[in-house]
Order: C-alpha cells, then sequence, then structure tokens
C-alpha cells in the first residue's frame, strides 16, 4: 500500500518473488518488478505486471497503469492490454495526510485456543540509504484448525520507513501458499517525471464515480 504521503517524493522499483513448494520437495518461483512513483503533492503512479516464471522463457507484461491525485480525489485505472484502450475514473478518498502501516495480530493467544502470536522487535537498518524500523509478526495455529495435523507457523516480516511511509522490504511466509517476498530497489529520493501523472496517450476516460464523498482533511 502507498499512501498519498505529500512532501516525501520518490521513484522505486519494487522486486516481487513467490515461491511454492511442491510435494515432492522441489519449488515454482514466479517473478514480476513494476516502477511505483510519488511527487510532492501526494499523487501516486504504480504499475501492474503479470507474475512469470523465473529464468524461464516467458516475459512479463504491463497490464495496468494507475494514476492516484489525492487532491483531485481522482484514482485511474488504464487497462493496457484490452481494447478498446480505456482509463477508468474512480474516486480516491485518503488525504495526504493518510498513514498505511501493516497492524498485525496482537501478541498472545488467539482465541478459542487456535495458537499464539509472537511479535518481535528486529531493530532497524538502512536499505537504499532510508532508515527502516523491522518487525516479525509469527502466529502458531494449533492442529486442528485448517485441518492440518501438525501445529503451522505464518510468518510477516516488514521493514518500514517513516519517512516515507512504506515498506521497503516485505516477506510474508505461509506453508499453504509459500513465501512472498517485496523488495524495494532502484530507490531515488527526488521528484518524478511528471509526465508519468499524464494518462497514456490514445485512451478513452470512464467515469466509473459514484454519489460518494471523498475524505477530506
Amino acid at each position: 500500500m502507498i499512501p498519498p504521503k505529500a512532501g516525501a517524493p520518490f521513484t522505486l522499483t519494487l522486486q516481487t518473488e513467490w515461491v511454492k513448494t511442491l510435494f515432492d520437495g522441489g519449488t515454482i518461483t514466479s517473478v514480476n518488478q513494476r516502477k511505483i512513483a510519488r511527487d510532492a503533492s501526494g499523487r501516486i503512479y504504480q504499475e501492474r505486471w503479470y507474475l512469470v516464471p523465473k529464468n524461464g522463457k516467458i516475459q512479463s507484461q504491463m497490464t495496468t497503469i494507475q494514476i492516484s491525485d489525492p487532491n483531485k480525489h481522482t484514482h485511474y485505472n488504464c487497462f493496457m492490454l484490452e481494447e478498446p484502450k480505456v482509463c477508468e475514473l474512480g474516486t480516491f478518498a485518503p488525504s495526504t495526510n493518510a498513514v498505511y502501516m501493516n497492524q498485525g495480530p496482537l501478541a498472545g493467544p488467539l482465541p478459542n485456543d487456535a495458537g499464539n502470536v509472537i511479535h518481535e522487535d528486529l531493530g532497524k537498518q538502512l536499505i537504499s540509504g532510508v532508515e527502516t524500523a523491522g518487525t516479525r509478526d509469527s502466529t502458531i495455529y494449533n492442529p486442528g484448525i485448517f485441518g492440518n495435523d501438525l501445529k503451522m507457523t505464518v510468518e510477516r516480516e516488514f521493514w518500514y520507513s517513516p519517512q516515507l511511509g512504506i515498506n521497503l522490504i516485505s516477506r510474508r511466509s505461509d506453508p499453504r501458499f509459500g513465501v512472498q517476498m517485496f523488495t524495494v530497489t532502484n530507490l531515488i529520493l527526488t521528484e518524478p517525471d511528471p509526465k508519468l501523472f499524464e494518462l497514456p496517450e490514445g485512451f478513452r476516460v470512464e467515469d466509473r464515480r459514484d454519489t460518494a464523498q471523498p475524505v477530506t482533511d
């Protein structure tokens, strides 16, 4: 999640890797990378790309460009692979004071003897020259909660930058789904190219906004 934080511009590449373990002990790894940018006014540019096999022959494709403006309360989804070329316009409610932080489960026992949660503070580290604070939440489920015959642990680890209001590293490990890793690279802490916030040429806008009022400061 990228908050529309004002006064903290950046451009970055988000690397995604998803590793799923097979019954025979092998793994399937899918990857993609996408550009994300935010300007000093809080506007957000994001790309969406298909996940593809790691080191495979299939090339990823960009599926969507998303442009959000907290000042105009607009959000565009531009679908790159569809015909006709359309950008759907919706309402973007969060203000430039919005803060998105991952709130994990509270440490301690889960209700109905389902298990327990362990919270760890991992300290601080510099990532791409930016200070981050690390946390890890381990949820240990007792047997029988999901039909599991043994205890099962789900881990969520985040390295959060208060300066930017985003995680620079996120790791989620769940035996049912595998390990998902999100890593920020190519981080540039300057104003991004303003052309990123222009709609792609040749696209028609379809207004899908409803009558709901946006959140204001």
